[in-house]
């Protein structure tokens, strides 16, 4: 089937289903646990589709709640593997809800669940995932971004809390006012039955998120003596199975009250036997739930007054993951258009900041309606006007080694020994092994007497397939210890970098790119690119070299 409009992505399932009054809460809404268990399953057979074989959930991504969908209406559930790695896969859905009396659709949630294939007798490994259009290769390409990110946020989540400050209001709170924690603890027992498990045996993870949303609604109830609204479900790993036969134990609490939002934890542990001392943690979330007025808009909310020890405790880690959250959400969610040039870093956005910075390289890269400009000596020039932004890429084959190439580029210290426009570059913080923050200083250019700066964070990639590229993605970041100073005019980009691929032995095909804001009143020239900040011209200028390079390998690998 040729791409276009008759393709449909072979891994695909859609499903639609009517609420009915059975599936709602007592304000006549779906209830969100019966959405996930719909999402689960969605998700969970376009995942078989393309393993062939009996999937289970994993892990599900933050979830936020957009819209509620009432009685009467239509839900539209649509899910697809992303990507494939070993034995896991990445699987995308999408949730929109349909009135059919007025035929209007609401986006309701996103969202993004690994399930790992299971055979009993052998070790599963997956075909590959075969990209078609524009948003798959997006989709593809950026889904082993996401995996690095999944592998390491347990360990990242408990760093930040164990290391960063957390400012709370506990000792000038008025205590009378305060509904103590323990009042809303919620404790209940779930006996695993067939129609709750797969034709393995194994529970449904979504049936278990149905069961956790249950109890986590009774334990925000208890604070707000109201009927509160499910707004999102933090990122959760199920860290074992569960079978028929077993009990299973849910553990719910509201940890934190904010002004307008409370944060409710809920743990699930399973025993197979009542005797049985031992009981097997099969995952924990938190899920942030508001009440909604008369008007839609979130009332304000109790104070809780936490258990000393493990729930002062439980209180300032709600406060902390609040913050991480936002930032996690603001910088994950925002479309390019809608970031600004500059974002604050700090060790609670990091994870994020550098999943942006990489995912939006590669999502420049992957689009395939860059328009051929010019072409030298070999060299093409493509640019690309979209959402306000002017996006370049250049494009040559090199006869250099490919990892050569990356090690030279990556650290942005040499910069000053083939650009011109750099004059010199600190390194302020080698954040981990991938990522690092410069002060980059460039030449004054045009009438302008003084030297730029930047405040740039260098993430760089190896490909983690066949075929993938190696990538160096910057972007502007604001620090508190180098704020602009009098001396510089301070410059900033939003999406810049490098892309490498190894064509052959000693031969690499270089794509340097970068998108930077339209002025007003632009009009695109790119023989000259005179709206190029001098980070940005920096790409175009490392193209120049390369190419005339080409026929000097040994000049590179100096």
């Amino acid at each position: 089937m040729a791409d276009g409009e008759g393709y449909r992505n072979p891994t695909e399932v859609q499903m639609s289903q009517l609420v009915l009054p059975c599936h709602t809460n007592q304000r006549g809404e779906l209830s969100v646990g019966q959405l996930l268990k719909w999402i689960d399953a969605t998700a969970c057979l376009s995942a078989e589709r393309h393993a062939g074989c009996p999937c289970v959930t994993a892990s599900m991504d933050d979830i936020y709640f957009e819209h509620t969908i009432s009685v009467g209406q239509v839900v539209n559930i649509k899910a697809k593997v992303n990507r494939a790695f070993n034995s896991s896969m990445e699987v995308g859905i999408q949730v929109a809800s349909e009135d059919l009396c007025s035929e209007k659709q609401w986006c309701v949630c996103k969202a993004l669940a690994t399930f790992v294939a299971h055979k009993e007798l052998s070790k599963v490994k997956l075909k590959p995932t075969m990209p078609r259009t524009e948003e798959e290769k997006t989709e593809h390409s950026v889904a082993a971004e996401r995996r690095r990110m999944r592998l390491v946020y347990a360990d990242t989540i408990k760093d930040l809390l164990a290391n960063c400050v957390i400012q709370d209001d506990l000792e000038s709170r008025d205590c009378s006012h305060m509904v103590p924690a323990e009042k809303t603890r919620v404790e209940s027992v779930e006996l695993v039955l067939p129609p709750h498990a797969n034709h393995q045996g194994n529970t449904f993870g979504g049936q278990i998120m149905a069961w956790m949303e249950n109890v986590a609604t009774i334990a925000a109830s208890r604070l707000c003596r109201a009927h509160p609204t499910l707004k999102a479900i933090e990122m959760f790993h199920f860290r074992g199975p569960s079978q028929v036969g077993d009990r299973l134990v849910l553990k719910a609490i509201v940890n934190n009250a904010f002004k307008h939002s409370m944060e409710v934890g809920v743990c699930v542990e399973a025993y197979r036997q009542e005797a049985e001392t031992h009981r097997r943690h099969i995952n924990s979330a938190f899920m942030t739930f508001v009440v909604l007025g008369a008007d839609d808009q979130p009332q304000m909310l109790p104070w809780i007054r936490p258990q000393p020890g493990d729930g002062e405790r439980r209180y300032r880690e709600a406060s902390a993951r609040k913050k991480i959250r936002l930032d996690r959400q603001y910088i994950v969610s925002c479309k390019q258009a809608e970031m600004p040039l500059s974002v604050p870093w700090d060790p609670s956005n990091q994870v994020c900041l550098s999943y942006n910075n990489v995912s939006s390289l590669k999502m420049l890269v992957a689009k395939d309606n860059w328009v051929l400009s010019s072409e030298s000596n070999q060299v093409r020039l493509y640019t690309l006007e979209e959402d306000k932004f002017l996006s370049f890429h250049m494009e040559m084959l090199v006869h250099v080694d490919t990892a050569q190439a990356f090690l030279l580029l990556s650290d942005l210290r040499r910069r000053p020994e083939w650009d011109k426009h750099c004059r010199s570059v600190e390194l302020v913080q080698q954040v981990d092994e991938d990522d690092a923050i410069y002060h980059v200083i460039s030449p004054a250019l045009g009438g302008d007497p003084k030297p730029q700066d930047f405040i740039i964070l260098a993430s760089r990639r190896k490909p983690c397939d066949i075929g993938e590229p190696y990538v160096i993605a910057l972007r502007s970041v604001t620090l508190p210890t180098h704020r602009e100073s009098p001396e510089y005019r301070r410059g900033e980009t939003v999406c810049s970098g490098f892309c490498f691929w190894r064509e052959g032995d000693q031969l690499t095909k270089v794509r340097p790119s970068v998108s930077l804001p339209l002025p007003p009143r632009f009009t695109p020239k790119p023989h000259l690119c005179p709206e190029l900040s001098p980070v940005q011209t920096s790409a175009l200028s490392l193209a120049s070299k390369l190419s005339s390079s080409c026929r000097e390998p040994k000049n590179i690998r100096a």
